[in-house]
């Protein structure tokens, strides 16, 4: 009986010690890369799983998209300016079985890879390129990162630069080169409307050279919109194309006298 009862505690704890190793649930998320006595025999995934104890192993890969931030990196442009930037990586796993063989830390060496990648990029780029061409640039990043992780089973969807950070002398020259922009804007836009004030008032004159009637009619607006103004006492000339009728028969008056 004690030796009847020695087996079944020795089976109880046999199933308690195998049953856990044995059995293996993944994810949907998931996906497990067996191997068996060390040698590689696939990925499997999502589900429940029986492993041959003590002769095979899993690993699980999580296959969701990682975000991670690249640390700031300082490179100096092509055109000789001294810069920090930063960036954030978008990738997830799509061969499990490689991200597990071919590389120890999957995450790591992206990681390393991006910083590696960003610093030489910004190299051979001038400033203004990566201020106003950044869309390029990330293009340009996603597709030199994704070729070199590609071995690992690693597929790089997106690469963004977050933020541009100059030195203060630099700041404060670009500040002094756009208000200087401003200023050049805004005397051409002055001297254009002079230019076309001109062309106005010599078309105006033209006018009113080929017809002198226009010139009396300005004259005389002029004189009506000075009469509305009863307090001020107004001295003004008078033309004398408007009295020489007057001056002229004044004159034959006289000397038929």
């Amino acid at each position: 009986m004690e030796s009847l009862i020695g087996i079944v505690v020795a089976l109880v704890l046999l199933a308690l010690i195998v049953v856990p190793a044995a059995v293996r649930i993944v994810q949907e998320y998931e996906r497990g890369v067996i191997f068996r006595l060390g040698r590689l025999v696939g990925a499997r995934g999502p589900g429940l799983f029986l492993l041959i104890p003590f002769v095979e192993r899993m690993i699980k890969v999580d296959l969701r998209i990682v975000t991670m931030d690249v640390a700031s990196q300082e490179a100096i442009t092509r055109d000789n300016v001294t810069v920090k930037v930063n960036a954030v990586i978008y990738f997830r796993v799509v061969m499990p079985e490689d991200s597990v063989v071919k590389v120890v830390d999957f995450i790591r060496a992206t990681s390393q890879i991006a910083q590696t990648t960003l610093r030489s990029v910004l190299g051979q780029s001038d400033l203004d390129e990566l201020l106003a061409q950044r869309e390029r640039l990330n293009q340009r990043l996603q597709q030199i990162i994704d070729e070199q992780t590609e071995p690992w089973g690693v597929k790089v969807s997106v690469v963004e630069i977050k933020d541009v950070e100059l030195p203060q002398t630099m700041q404060r020259a670009m500040a002094r080169q756009a208000e200087a922009e401003r200023e050049r804007r805004a005397k051409v836009i002055h001297a254009e409307g002079e230019f076309q004030a001109a062309e106005r008032l010599a078309e105006a004159g033209r006018i009113i050279g080929a017809t002198p009637a226009t010139l009396q009619l300005r004259y005389l607006q002029t004189l009506t919109e000075i009469a509305a103004e009863k307090t001020n006492t107004i001295i003004f000339p008078l033309p004398l194309d408007i009295i020489a009728p007057f001056l002229g028969s004044t004159r034959q008056g006289s000397g038929t006298t």
